[in-house]
């Protein structure tokens, strides 16, 4: 009777103990069910990073000739009647290729909206020129029939440049879509010349030769061989080349939107447009349009 009852009591305090251990996997479900959930992202802080991509710039040249031929032809007819320093007008042209740079910013959170600041720095060193010439020729109020012929180059160079931006963008988990604004600063190279002959003679002395009286001396200058009897025949001077070669700061603005992608809380990547003007520049204009990638660590 004592080693019944003895057995008996064994069993029953062993029974919890081994129903512990028992595994109902089936009842349980599976440990991936209880995977912990992914972390949400945090746009807040500083971040820096390196960006490439393909920029085309529309450069312009529409009065970059202009005070050029005002100064070679100051005080004479060619200018003060002629508007000799109006006659040229290069196309507009555009110059495109890779650029690359780097950019560092910080971000603010407040719930899903992210503000923040950014600056960048771009290489571009791409080159564009255009050319223009003509002739006129028209008889002036002293009357002489004044001949003026130009041919002009300009062209232009964007080195680099900067820009300073406010950016403010919403938060969809790892996505953080954004739209940019600010200023931006950049480096140019404007080559400008023009090469200028202006020449004339007296059209009423060579008109009276014509009628078969008395020659009368035909007046005349800007000529390396002049015919009296035949002023238009002659031969002109060689021109006279006149320009200017400047390296300048210009400023203007900035534009952009992109969608920037947390692959870990600290490792982002990007995709972006980017639109600058600068203000006008020796003459010159300038807008570029850049699309771009980049990669940044955050902190």
């Amino acid at each position: 009777m004592r080693f019944a009852t003895l057995a008996l009591l064994t069993s029953v305090l062993a029974t919890p103990v081994l129903a512990a251990d028992l595994d109902y996997g089936v009842l349980r479900g599976s440990d991936d069910d209880y995977l912990p959930p992914a972390p949400v992202v945090d746009w807040s802080g500083f971040y820096v990073g390196g960006h490439g991509g393909y920029s085309s710039a529309a450069l312009g040249f529409g009065n970059a000739f202009q005070s050029i031929v005002a100064n070679a032809l100051r005080y004479t007819a060619a200018e003060e009647e002629m508007k000799a320093s109006q006659f040229l007008a290069a196309r507009g042209i555009h110059a495109s290729g890779t650029s690359y740079g780097v950019y560092a910013g910080v971000n603010y959170q407040f719930d899903d909206v992210v503000v923040g600041l950014e600056a960048d720095y771009t290489y571009f060193g791409k080159t564009g020129a255009a050319f223009d010439q003509i002739t006129r020729v028209m008889t002036t109020a002293n009357g002489y029939r004044n001949t003026v012929a130009l041919a002009g180059e300009a062209s232009t160079e964007i080195e680099d440049y900067g820009t300073i931006r406010g950016r403010i963008g919403y938060g969809f988990g790892n996505f953080l879509p954004f739209v940019t604004g600010g200023l931006a600063v950049g480096r140019a190279v404007v080559n400008d010349t023009v090469a200028i002959q202006n020449y004339a003679y007296d059209e009423a002395a060579y008109k009276a030769n014509q009628t078969g009286g008395p020659t009368t001396y035909v007046n005349h200058f800007g000529y390396q061989i002049f015919d009296q009897k035949s002023p238009p025949g002659s031969i002109p001077d060689y021109p006279t080349v006149h320009g200017i070669t400047k390296k300048v700061t210009v400023t203007g603005v900035a534009l952009g939107g992109g969608l920037e992608y947390a692959i870990t809380p600290n490792f982002l990547l990007r995709g972006e447009y980017q639109y600058v003007l600068f203000n006008d520049f020796q003459g010159h204009k300038a807008e570029l349009n850049t699309v771009r990638g980049g990669a940044a660590i955050k902190f």
